[in-house]
């Protein structure tokens, strides 16, 4: 599957706006207006005036939607709901070429809204990966304890969690101390102990 860099940028915001929410990171990760300056500054998000308190809960808004499209039980029910969220915002696809970064589409109208903005870039790129046929690499983290989503971009869709350092590292400590255990229960059985 060929996905352009604006994409995997624009699906890179998306998995980490949706892993802002409480019901994922615990205690809010947008609580307030510099926060989401900061996550407008660390995603380089162009073409935008002021946030405001008005984009702080537009954003919000928008996130339970992003989440309900990540989550769909099917490519049919995603797609209506891209399609449902593209509309209302008035996507318009334009080709430029600002900062450097080459020609190069963008789906929002100049200094729309930043929930506007963001529906339409993060809308356009969850519509690619269901055109693609590519639903499958939207993921929810296999750890137990983690609600945390991620998009599967690796060759093989062989990703399992969304950080490999943390909750694939402790799946996969834990799965090694129950093979430890598992060993250790069946020596004492063959030996007739315990």
């Amino acid at each position: 599957m060929l996905i352009t860099h604006d994409t995997e940028c624009a699906l890179g915001i998306l998995v980490e706006l949706l892993n802002t929410a409480p019901e994922v990171a615990g205690p809010e990760q947008l609580p307030d207006l510099a926060a989401l300056e900061a996550f407008v500054a660390r995603h380089d998000i162009s073409e935008l005036d002021a946030v405001t308190a008005h984009d702080l809960t537009a954003v919000h808004a928008l996130r339970g939607q992003l989440r309900e499209i990540f989550t769909a039980g099917s490519t049919a029910a995603a797609a209506e709901l891209v399609n449902t969220l593209v509309a209302a915002v008035n996507a318009t696809p334009r080709l430029t070429d600002h900062d450097g970064h080459g020609w190069h589409m963008h789906y929002f109208a100049p200094h729309a809204a930043l929930a506007d903005h963001l529906a339409a870039e993060l809308g356009m790129a969850l519509g690619l990966i269901l055109m693609a046929g590519e639903r499958e690499r939207l993921r929810r983290c296999e750890a137990p304890d983690c609600a945390r989503v991620f998009v599967d971009l690796s060759r093989n869709r062989s990703r399992r969690y969304c950080d490999s350092r943390t909750c694939g590292n402790r799946m996969h400590v834990a799965a090694y101390r129950a093979r430890q255990r598992s060993a250790a229960d069946e020596a004492s059985v063959t030996l007739g102990v315990g």
